[in-house]
């Protein structure tokens, strides 16, 4: 809204407010205030209405660690979901397609993991046990947020003008098609289907590795913070054709307002640690770890850096493999396990690391993952 009335009053004769990096630092400092404000409120609701978790692991030495952690109000992604949505809609291009589907797409998933948590912390106050959505429902609803995302991108694609303009000689189309490698000058063509395939997974993989991630105080939020940082610096080059040309980047016009959105996801996740750090006041929840996630894979996917995102959430794309892998040697062995307990930072809880150091160390991970992410920009 911002934006709009600046370019109205001033009629385009003002840089700053054009500056996609100027606006996500500004978005990142309405994003933290409004969580540092908004929070305190949030949990008093909560904790009226009741809404507190209790973590229930399959294993007893994990449950007794975890029991001061009862009752302790959940569902604070609504907050971090609202400190978004306001900063974006205060601060960006709202004319914007890649914006208005990043909202799309992070509102489509709130209500999703909203709709989970309210399901699980009512049927364990009714019942005494926890009745969220089944996996396979949210799953269904991850792929088709991804095919509805996926289909509309190759549709914009064909009709973008602003690309038509920057790119005249050039399939807008084609863009789609393209695979960005880090280390690798051109990028690796797909077919329709083949990429229509990349963003389901991509969606899905990422909004359910960040929400596998949320499992202690701050850490999710804390590599959420770095990931997000690191995509606002690749949303403001990918959109700017100088730069894209100079790094060897694909230019993807109109995707650089995409840096508010990311800009946005910093400085929300950074007000919600101030009461989600140990001891947290309020966790995040469904509702904030899987629209963070999916919002996250969006970006990559708009920007065409899916296979950077491996790099830039390392730890997300850890935390998942953990799973995987133990879930599937368990069943292949008949009960044998690789690690003491998945996601893996619980496996390092288990061995003896406190929780704080746990998340600190998982922390300094990310950090190195984003900072080798932003040293292979110039790696070609």
């Amino acid at each position: 809204m911002l934006y709009h009335l600046f370019d109205w009053w001033l009629a385009g004769e003002s840089y700053v407010y054009q500056n996609v990096l100027f606006r996500a630092t500004f978005a990142l400092l309405v994003g933290f205030f409004f969580v540092f404000w908004a929070t305190p409120r949030v949990i008093r609701v909560l904790v009226r209405l009741k809404v507190g978790d209790n973590p229930e692991f399959d294993h007893v030495t994990m449950n007794e660690l975890s029991k001061h952690k009862a009752h302790t109000p959940t569902m604070g992604g609504v907050v971090v979901t609202a400190a978004i949505l306001v900063s974006v809609l205060l601060l960006a291009n709202l004319s914007n397609f890649y914006v208005r589907m990043g909202l799309f797409g992070l509102l489509w998933l709130a209500a999703l993991g909203g709709m989970d948590d309210w399901l699980k912390l009512t049927s364990v106050r009714r019942t005494g046990s926890r009745h969220g959505l089944y996996a396979y429902e949210k799953l269904l609803f991850q792929i088709a947020l991804g095919v509805l995302l996926g289909y509309f991108m190759y549709r914009y694609g064909s009709r973008n003008e602003a690309y038509a303009v920057v790119n005249p000689e050039t399939d807008p189309v084609e863009t789609f098609k393209v695979l960005s490698v880090p280390f690798y000058k051109s990028g690796i063509r797909m077919g329709i289907p083949v990429a229509m395939i990349v963003t389901v997974i991509v969606m899905a993989g990422t909004s359910n590795a960040v929400n596998l991630t949320d499992g202690m105080d701050g850490l999710a939020a804390g590599c959420v913070v770095l990931c997000s940082f690191v995509f606002m610096v690749l949303s403001a080059l990918v959109g700017d054709a100088s730069w894209a040309q100079r790094l060897l980047l694909p230019h993807i016009p109109m995707t650089g307002e995409l840096a508010i959105l990311c800009g946005a996801i910093v400085g929300s996740c950074l007000g919600f640690l101030w009461y989600n750090c140990h001891p947290a006041q309020v966790f995040m929840g469904d509702t904030g770890s899987l629209p963070l996630g999916g919002v996250i894979g969006y970006v990559a996917l708009a920007t065409r850096q899916e296979l950077m995102l491996f790099i830039v959430g390392g730890v997300f794309v850890i935390e998942a493999m953990s799973v995987i892998l133990q879930v599937g040697y368990f069943k292949s062995t008949g009960g044998k396990r690789i690690f003491r307990m998945a996601p893996i930072h619980h496996h390092f809880h288990l061995g003896g690391w406190t929780e704080t150091q746990t998340v600190m160390r998982f922390w300094l991970v990310a950090a190195i993952f984003a900072a080798f992410s932003l040293l292979t920009i110039k790696l070609r």
